[in-house]
């Protein structure tokens, strides 16, 4: 079984690498409004494809116990909508004097006001055996709550609004994650003992969905034509963000792992990805409607278009590390138990 398992995440990073390759000769099939239609299959059929895999194969009962574990959502969400957004104003303050580009720079704060998104997040978790239900009721309640949230805060900081369709956006959300997750759990009900027996390869699904995400997204980042800015700039961005992610990451690992923090250490790996990761699907439509006709939205956009697939790369190529803690801090925590 670890052979398998093994393999199977070879596999998945040699899938990663080939698809960034594909996107990069060819990211016409794959971007917005390609022959694959990522508008559709991704935003719509992939998702929910990803929730109603979860609900199916996610106990009852636990989601159920996720639902009141209040101190686990409100830090993830008051980390996401709050404190991340907060941290990245005070830090383009000192950034504000570089020469980097000021619309870019706009765009890293954009990234910071993102809801967290409704896949990644919930994907990673349930690779490494983390609290995957809090993942997914953390993907979902801040997925709604960025609905509200993410404009205000765009025009706290940016000084920039427009009307939001709420419903429309808030009807895609209902179909792509709640809807599922409930046909998912339903449909387990109906077939419990039949899964329990054939156990269905529930990660392997996760992880073929993650790749198609995965190639869209870097089809959308090598066909926008921002990117073909001085390379100077793309890689300090890059840099950027590849440092706010990992220092960000650590902070909720360090905070989460305290003696009196009451979180278990599925419970970190669950707040590690739900409270960094944040939403292109729901992102990019969101700038597009709140800058609508401003002359530099295509530089604003470039942050979030990078911000994506880097967190899905590092967060995959974390997940062996932090499965392997969370394994030993687990049966180092069953060792501790006193025997009856």
């Amino acid at each position: 079984m670890r052979l398998l398992e093994r393999m199977r995440k070879e596999w998945f990073m040699i899938g990663i690498v080939l698809a960034i390759a594909g996107a990069k000769l060819e990211p016409s099939i794959g971007m917005n409004g390609g022959p694959l239609k990522p508008e559709i299959t991704v935003s719509y059929i992939a998702v929910a494809t990803i929730f109603f895999n979860s609900g199916l194969s996610l106990n009852t009962e636990e989601l159920t116990s996720a639902l009141v574990h209040i101190k686990l959502h409100l830090f993830i969400q008051i980390f996401t909508l709050a404190f991340f957004p907060a941290a990245v104003w005070l830090f383009l303050q000192l950034l504000s004097i570089t020469p980097i580009n000021e619309w870019l720079l706009k765009g890293l704060q954009t990234v910071g006001c993102m809801p967290p998104p409704v896949s990644s997040a919930v994907i990673l978790t349930k690779a490494v055996g983390g609290n995957e239900a809090a993942a997914i009721f953390n993907s979902a309640f801040g997925s709604f709550l960025g609905i509200v949230v993410t404009p205000l805060l765009l025009l706290l900081f940016l000084g920039s609004s427009s009307s939001v369709p709420f419903t429309s956006i808030f009807s895609q959300l209902f179909m792509t994650v709640v809807v599922p997750l409930i046909i998912g759990q339903i449909v387990r009900r109906y077939i419990k003992d039949w899964l329990e027996r054939k156990q269905p390869p529930f990660g392997a699904v996760s992880s073929s969905v993650l790749l198609m995400i995965i190639y869209t997204t870097f089809c959308d980042t090598f066909s926008n034509p921002s990117i073909d800015l001085d390379k100077f700039s793309l890689l300090l961005v890059l840099f950027i963000i590849c440092s706010i992610q990992l220092s960000f990451m650590l902070l909720t690992f360090v905070y989460s792992t305290r003696n009196n923090s009451g979180f278990t250490p599925a419970d970190t790996v669950a707040v590690m990805f739900c409270s960094t990761h944040k939403s292109l699907t729901l992102g990019i439509p969101m700038l597009k409607i709140v800058f609508a006709g401003h002359e530099y939205l295509s530089l604003i956009s470039v942050p979030l278009l990078i911000y994506h697939p880097v967190q899905i790369l590092l967060g995959s190529v974390l997940v062996p590390t932090i499965k392997s803690w969370m394994v030993s801090r687990q049966k180092g925590v069953k060792l501790m138990r006193p025997t009856v």
